[in-house]
């Protein structure tokens, strides 16, 4: 029978935050954007890279973008596009555009500099609440709450006790994350990152190695057993069929060519014709496709 832990008072919340710390810096991944010489640019880059990927198929996109647009003007300089075309099949091509127009905001609002304050951070399109507290934590070393899902997940386990969290961020978790936080923003911005670490790793969803945990012992959920998540049914998404593969079917079209297309050429790439042109509507009007008479193209 596992111990019943004591409460998480301030100190021994830093206990553990220092643990988890100096674990990282033994085990953490050598990512490129967790350089120290990497730019506010790049760890924009790969934020929005990383949004529903896994890191293994961000990594060579990644590099390659910052080849090709080393800074927020020069992606600005390109057609919208191309930064489509450029986004390969990383999924979720709304984050190419996404980001096209970030780099815009950044080149015309803020003189080409990755902003430092929060609020215009969250001001540039497709930047949301995480992703604004990632870039001023990783980026500027600001103290911000950073809760992506892993993070999450080694919170509702260490101090909850649960399996996972909610299905969505709730104000609860956000002020049970504020308590975690160190004081300063160097400390603050590395527990961000090694707490993501950890649930990457090794608090990960479906096999979490609790053997090589460095807080296994402070863990709420570990000295209850590991108990069974008893919240609603955790499904995975089918892609085969989908909808979202239809319109990658067909803008895998536009994007292998350097002209316009006609558009029977790329509805005819998936077997169901009504899916396919209901997935064209989705294209044009996401802004991913236009139409040039009766061809396609990617936007300019």
């Amino acid at each position: 029978m596992s111990p019943v832990l004591d409460p998480f008072t301030p100190r021994r919340r830093r206990a553990v935050v220092r643990t988890v710390i100096d674990w990282y810096a033994v085990h953490r991944r050598d990512l490129p954007w967790r350089a120290p010489d990497a730019s506010p640019w790049a760890i924009v880059v790969s934020e929005f890279m990383l949004q529903q990927t896994p890191v293994a198929r961000v990594l060579e996109p990644w590099r390659r973008w910052l080849d090709r647009w080393p800074t927020p003007a020069a992606l600005a300089a390109a057609p919208a596009g191309e930064a489509v075309r450029a986004w390969g099949r990383l999924g979720y091509p709304r984050r190419a555009l996404r980001l096209h127009a970030a780099a815009v905001a950044i080149t015309e609002e803020h003189d080409g500099e990755v902003p430092t304050e929060l609020e215009q951070l969250r001001a540039l399109p497709g930047v949301g609440e995480y992703t604004a507290a990632a870039v001023a934590s990783f980026a500027h070393r600001q103290r911000h709450v950073v809760l992506d899902t892993n993070v999450r997940r080694v919170l509702a386990r260490l101090a909850d006790g649960v399996a996972f969290p909610p299905a969505h961020p709730t104000r609860a978790e956000y002020a049970e994350a504020a308590r975690w936080l160190p004081e300063t923003g160097e400390e603050a911005a590395t527990w961000a990152v090694a707490s993501m670490e950890l649930g990457a790793t090794v608090c990960t969803a479906r096999s979490p190695d609790c053997d090589r945990c460095p807080v296994r012992q402070r863990c709420r959920w570990w000295s209850a057993g590991r108990p069974a998540h008893d919240g609603p049914p955790r499904t995975g998404q089918s892609y085969e069929g989908t909808d979202r593969q239809c319109r990658g079917a067909l803008l895998a079209v536009l994007r292998s060519s350097d002209d316009p297309v006609p558009a029977e050429d790329v509805l005819v790439v998936w077997p169901d014709r009504s899916q396919a042109e209901l997935a064209l509507t989705g294209l044009l009007t996401d802004g991913l496709a236009v139409r040039r008479g009766d061809q396609l193209a990617l936007p300019g």
